[in-house]
């Protein structure tokens, strides 16, 4: 199964970063994980929507071709990080490549609320109707990492929480079933 993961942050020693490799390397068996690259996208200019440059094709390229899409996203001021929201509106227009695409959200944070107010609004925005991915439903598949610094081991960025990890596991078997059932 071939899956998009789409990692709001740019910071380099960034947990959820962190959390993509780790979901890379830990359900190879499973999952074929590519990290996009959207640090590269310039800013959305619907001046450029119809013709956009060649970053923008090779994302929305890479988005259409997936069998669903990871987005791990940390929390700014009650939000996502503005380089995850322009992604997420090139990709909304024209072809609009994320309809009926299936799609887990998570987020790793330091804090105690492990992006819970950023994932609520990741949602509303993928609603929205140049987007209409389908997400997976709330109800015990929300993945909310707080306390971050105390989950990854520092040399190898790692995530090594074995609570963490085995329901992470878990959210990523009902992801794999969604994805099928879509």
């Amino acid at each position: 199964m071939n899956i998009v993961t789409i990692v709001g942050s740019v910071r380099k020693e960034s947990y959820n970063m962190k959390l993509a490799k780790t979901m890379q390397e830990r359900y190879k068996g499973k999952l074929n994980i590519n990290i996009a690259d959207i640090r590269s996208l310039p800013h959305f200019d619907q001046d450029e929507e119809n013709n956009p440059p060649q970053p923008v094709k090779e994302w929305k390229e890479t988005v259409s071709q997936a069998d669903g899409v990871i987005i791990i996203t940390p929390e700014y001021n009650w939000s996502v990080p503005g380089v995850l929201k322009n992604a997420l509106d090139w990709a909304s227009r024209v072809d609009k490549v994320f309809i009926g695409k299936p799609v887990m959200t998570l987020g790793a944070t330091p804090g105690m609320l492990g992006t819970v107010r950023a994932q609520m609004h990741l949602r509303e925005i993928l609603g929205a109707p140049g987007i209409q991915a389908k997400v997976l439903p709330p109800g015990g598949n929300e993945v909310l990492i707080g306390f971050a610094n105390q989950k990854f081991d520092e040399p190898t960025g790692q995530l090594v929480d074995e609570g963490t990890l085995n329901f992470l596991d878990s959210k990523v078997d009902a992801f794999v079933d969604f994805v099928k059932s879509v």
